[in-house]
């Protein structure tokens, strides 16, 4: 149950606001977001997804750069709401086709219908895009997709790549093409989360994919579709591991993952045969599979680094990074921070000359080197060198005061798992 739910942009401006129980003083967003931009708790630097203040639970959720916040007074399952707040993200954009702050704001009529229909005296209803269509008549105001910035899992079809209808996915389930025509469409994208820990010398000490296999329908008349796998797939690397047991049909080869669930509309009748799942897609966007691998892959980059001293209170750093995937994929804002000495008082870089798109910046209140660059083109190396100026001497060795390194990035048509997926049946044209 909850009391309260509202949306914020990224400068804290109220986009939606629904009180449900007037349990909660009417200033809580403003309360939330003050909370969340000057966080000083706990030494951490960012806001934790649920916290309290004078007697009130905030739970929030960043959806592409917007705040979806709910709050309460009574004790509820934490997971339970931002799950909620997820599906409530979700079920917006699938009615708008596009989630960001000027389409929320265009047609808050809509939104504000959706949510008197998702919430009810602060009880969830339904979450399903499907469902909703019966209770909500308002139309979607199209905002055009062209002069917006990609920021959600959808816009992989829209960056570094012409291969992908750009801006089909990006429309309302609800809306027809022009002059009434259905839209007989459906994509299908696989998006990882990779987590690979290096050791100072480049070796990769951990390693861990979790991936999900995102579908979106536009298909009338609820036909039922086949969704074929790697047949080589398999599923619990160990006897007893598997929440199915599968076996794999190749040696070392194969696709192993380490466990994996299913959407409710899939059947696995014939998974154990031939790795197809069978399935009537509901309106909108759904995860048909979630999935975890440890299985040892080549991670898309490799990062070497080394610090050294370069005199009583100076040291210098060398990061280097190299794309292990083809030439013909690029990678899209990356971001990799480095944590400092805590003595480190100042910071000068060399970025290289000629590379397009590079930054650099020393973040003195948390001792972090920031190295950002725009794209990166498979196959190739950068490297970032630093010159750092210390306060007071390093006692001990100076690498063990530094890092560890952290990468965030984003690589279009690619997946390190080697996972696969072909639709192969569909009752559409």
């Amino acid at each position: 149950m909850i009391s309260q739910f509202f949306v914020l942009s990224q400068r804290g401006d109220n986009i939606v606001f629904r009180d449900y129980r007037g349990e909660v003083p009417k200033g809580s967003a403003e309360i939330f977001f003050r909370k969340v931009k000057f966080w000083k708790e706990d030494g951490q630097e960012e806001a934790p997804p649920v916290f309290n203040v004078d007697g009130v639970n905030y739970f929030h959720v960043k959806v592409v750069g917007l705040l979806f916040v709910a709050t309460t007074r009574v004790n509820v399952s934490p997971s339970l709401v931002l799950e909620l707040l997820q599906r409530i993200a979700r079920v917006i954009k699938d009615y708008l086709g596009i989630l960001n702050e000027d389409s929320l704001r265009k047609n808050f009529v809509l939104v504000y219908e959706l949510l008197d229909e998702v919430i009810d005296f602060g009880y969830v209803q339904t979450t399903s895009t499907e469902v909703l269509k019966s209770y909500v008549f308002n139309e979607p105001i199209v905002v055009d997709v062209g002069r917006l910035q990609p920021m959600n899992p959808a816009a992989i079809f829209m960056q570094g790549t012409k291969r992908m209808p750009g801006t089909a996915v990006t429309k309302s389930v609800v809306a027809n093409e022009p002059g009434g025509r259905k839209r007989e469409e459906i994509f299908v994208d696989i998006i990882e989360k990779i987590s690979v820990t290096f050791s100072s010398s480049g070796y990769i000490l951990t390693s861990e994919i979790d991936g999900t296999i995102q579908m979106k329908s536009y298909l009338s008349g609820n036909p039922e579709i086949r969704l074929a796998l790697n047949e080589d797939l398999g599923i619990g690397r160990g006897s007893g591991r598997s929440v199915y047991d599968y076996r794999s049909s190749s040696g070392s080869g194969a696709v192993i993952l380490d466990d994996c669930n299913f959407h409710e509309s899939v059947r696995l009748d014939n998974f154990d045969l031939d790795r197809t799942l069978t399935l009537v897609p509901p309106d909108g966007e759904f995860p048909v599979m979630n999935y975890r691998m440890t299985q040892e892959f080549k991670p898309p980059f490799r990062i070497n680094t080394l610090i050294e001293e370069a005199g009583a209170l100076k040291a210098e750093v060398i990061l280097k990074i190299s794309a292990e995937f083809p030439s013909s994929i690029t990678a899209n804002t990356i971001n990799i921070q480095m944590s400092l000495p805590k003595y480190t008082t100042r910071a000068t870089f060399e970025l290289e000359p000629g590379v397009f798109g590079q930054t650099a910046d020393f973040k003195e209140a948390n001792k972090k080197l920031e190295w950002g660059l725009k794209k990166i083109v498979g196959g190739s190396e950068h490297t970032l060198r630093a010159k750092l100026t210390f306060s007071q001497e390093l006692h001990g060795n100076i690498t063990k005061e530094a890092g560890p390194v952290s990468m965030t990035f984003t690589i279009p048509m690619y997946n390190a798992s080697r996972l696969q997926e072909l639709i192969l049946h569909g009752a559409y044209n």
